[in-house]
This record gives structure tokens, sequence and C-alpha cells, in this order.
């Protein structure tokens, strides 16, 4: 296994602390709707770029000479927290992202100081774009989300926050399950690392979308798996096809995922916003949808909130997602 608990165990003592020790707790309300479950929610989005991505993006750049151009490709949120990472350490940033990219997200990336450019339909050709793009220029280095230990060892940190109970002591390793949404696989096998290091009962949960079952297949086939197209409104989780190093690091440290409709995940946002007060995008409600759905057994769960880049034209009425077509 290449990611290395000692190295997430250090991450926190080098990741900008803005990203670490995000709130958990027990919210009565929220409990109560979900079946009078414990479930402690860790909310990953009171931080500049409203997402967990920071962790791992900041954690990977510190390992990167001052002044390292970097490259990557992103639906929004990695190139967001590789963007504000990037200004902070001096280094140029440059995000390829898909045409149908969250303006949102866009405008965001472009305020931290990113070159963002528009480079096909959807993340495969964005990842193409960008990996075409740092061959061309050898003084540029290629992030990939997913791939590079330092990214899930700094999502990992998270792990460590649930387990000792960081911001106010709701955590503990006495959880059944935690459940976390499941896009490039960064952030499940970097909390399931140290997750099973420290609380092997715990069971590791991941959470894709109906329509974009990619780390689901690819877990049964024992291989990355690409399907036709991703069918959902969750973008940070609309993920084609996984890298084979994921896919080989959640074999041996994902005990199960499960899907959830477009249509749980927008009721989830709306039982974010009326219980927590939190708005949340698609994929940083997933996991919610999946406890609210009843697919995750268990007493004591925690489920990370990952993200609070909704469209600017999202609206969150599960029976008006249901109209949509797809993307």
């Amino acid at each position: 296994m290449d990611l290395d608990v000692a190295r997430i165990e250090k991450a926190a003592r080098v990741i900008d602390p803005v990203f670490l020790n995000t709130p958990q707790y027990l919210d009565e309300q929220l409990c109560r709707a979900l079946g009078d479950r414990a479930v402690t929610v860790k909310v990953e989005t009171a931080n500049p770029v409203r997402s967990f991505k920071g962790r791992g993006a900041d954690l990977m750049l510190s390992t990167l000479a001052p002044g390292t151009p970097v490259v990557c490709a992103s639906s929004g949120n990695f190139g967001q927290a590789v963007a504000y990472a990037g200004r902070a350490r001096g280094m140029p940033v440059e995000v390829f992202v898909p045409e149908t990219v969250n303006p949102g997200k866009r405008e965001r990336m472009e305020t931290f100081g990113a070159r963002v450019i528009a480079a096909g339909a959807d993340g495969s050709s964005a990842r193409k774009a960008a990996a075409a793009h740092a061959e061309d220029y050898p003084d540029r280095v290629y992030l990939q989300d997913g791939l590079q230990a330092a990214i899930a060892e700094g999502a990992g940190t998270i792990g460590v926050e649930l387990t000792c109970g960081a911001s106010g002591g709701a955590g503990g390793p006495g959880f059944d399950a935690v459940v976390l949404p499941v896009g490039d696989g960064a952030l499940i096998n970097g909390v399931g690392r140290w997750m099973k290091e420290h609380a092997p009962d715990t069971r590791i949960v991941g959470v894709n979308a109906e329509g974009a079952p990619s780390m689901l297949e690819s877990l049964r086939a024992g291989r990355a798996v690409c399907i036709e197209r991703a069918r959902t409104f969750a973008d940070g989780i609309a993920v084609r096809s996984p890298l084979e190093a994921s896919v080989r690091r959640a074999r041996a440290l994902v005990d199960e995922i499960v899907l959830v409709s477009d249509e749980a995940i927008a009721a989830a946002m709306e039982l974010a916003a009326r219980t927590l007060g939190i708005v949340l995008e698609p994929a940083g409600a997933a996991g919610l949808a999946a406890i609210a759905e009843g697919m995750v057994p268990g007493d004591r769960l925690a489920a990370v909130l990952t993200g609070a880049n909704p469209r600017p034209e999202q609206d969150w009425e599960p029976l008006r997602v249901s109209k949509r077509e797809p993307r």
C-alpha cells in the first residue's frame, strides 16, 4: 500500500490550518429525520474553497519546489483547491475543465489566480488535454486527483480528526461506518487508510451516483472500468473512469460502494439546508443521501459533507430535479 499512515499523521503539520479541524457534531433534528440514528456530520465546506479538496492539494504542493508551475484537470473543486494553494505558495496554476463546468466553480478558480482552459465535453477529455499540455511543457508538474499519494494522504487527515474527535469531541473510534462520496477516490482511500489502521471495526462505505457507478463497477471487475457516460447532476462525482491506482487502493480499503439517485441526493441537499443550515452541492450530499435512503446499516455513523459549490442556477427541490434531463 503506497498510502502511508505516518505521512497522514504528519500532514496536519504541513497543510494550511484553514482546511483542518473542521466541525463534526451530532444535530438532533437531523438525527431524528434519519430514523433516530446517531449520525455525526463532518462539515468540510467552511473554508476558502468550500470543499475538502484543499487538504490534499496543499499537501501535494508542499512536496514541490517553490515556484513550480502546476497543471491539473478538474470539474471545479480540485481546481479551486490547487489554485488557492498554488497562489499561497507562489506557484502558477493551469486548470483544464469540461466545457460544461459549473460557472461558479470556474469563476472561483479564476479568482484564486488560475488560468482556466475549457477542453472537451467531460472530465475525461479535460484530463487528456491537461496531460498533453504538461507533456508539451516539461517545466510543469501534472497533478491528477486520485493519482499522487499525497493528495489522498492529505484527505486522510479527515480520518485523523474523526478518530480523535478534534472538533469538540463528537468523533471517536466507535463509528459503525464512515460514509463518503466517491469520485476520483482520493478521499475514501485516504480516510480508509487511516481508519483501517486506527479503527478497523469501522466500515468504509463509498457512495456513487446511480448515473455514474464507475468505482462500483471497477471494484466488481477488479480493475478500472470506463462507463459510457456519467448521467448525474452531481458533477463532483461524475467520473467515467477512475484511475487504476485509485481502484487498486480502494480494493484494499473500501468495504462497500452503494448507489444513490439524483432524486435522493436532491432530497439530502434539502435536508441539510433545513436541519443544518448548510447549502451543499450535489456531490457533497451524496453520503447523507445514502444514509437517508437506509443503505448504510449501523446506529452510529459519520457522514462527510464534502462540498458547497452548487451551480448558480441549482434548485434543490427533488421533484424538479427528477424532471431534468441528466447531463
